[in-house]
């Protein structure tokens, strides 16, 4: 009949297999997960080529000449002349008013619009 060494080697082989087999589909399903990334990169890749060639092909300089000339009337651009270029340093500092918001809780920025940030509190 069976001894307790055949019953112990029985379950030992029985857990090995489980063990081997459960290894085996965990690593059959990360496999598939890669794949399925490694798909979802290629086609991003795709993707982003397409882009370039589209942004290539819409910034070709003939192409916006060609518009520009088209909608000169609604654009009204001209060329930029020497003098309209400058430097940083020769722009003047615009001050923010902090002094305002002094008596304000977190300084006045709680009711402030993003808009008013950006301008200083220019209104376009």
């Amino acid at each position: 009949m069976f001894r307790t060494t055949d019953i112990v080697l029985i379950a030992v082989m029985v857990s090995a297999a489980a063990f081997t087999y459960t290894t085996k589909h965990g690593a059959e399903a990360e496999l598939s997960k890669l794949r399925r990334l490694e798909a979802a990169i290629r086609f991003e890749e795709e993707t982003i080529d397409v882009l370039k060639a589209d942004w290539s092909l819409l910034t070709q300089p003939a192409r916006l000449q060609r518009l520009a000339e088209a909608y000169q009337s609604e654009l009204q651009l001209v060329p930029v002349e020497a003098y309209q270029i400058g430097r940083i340093d020769e722009l003047p500092v615009r001050p923010l008013p902090i002094e305002q918001f002094a008596d304000e809780p977190l300084g006045g920025m709680a009711e402030t619009s993003i808009e008013q940030i950006i301008t200083g509190g220019v209104v376009q």
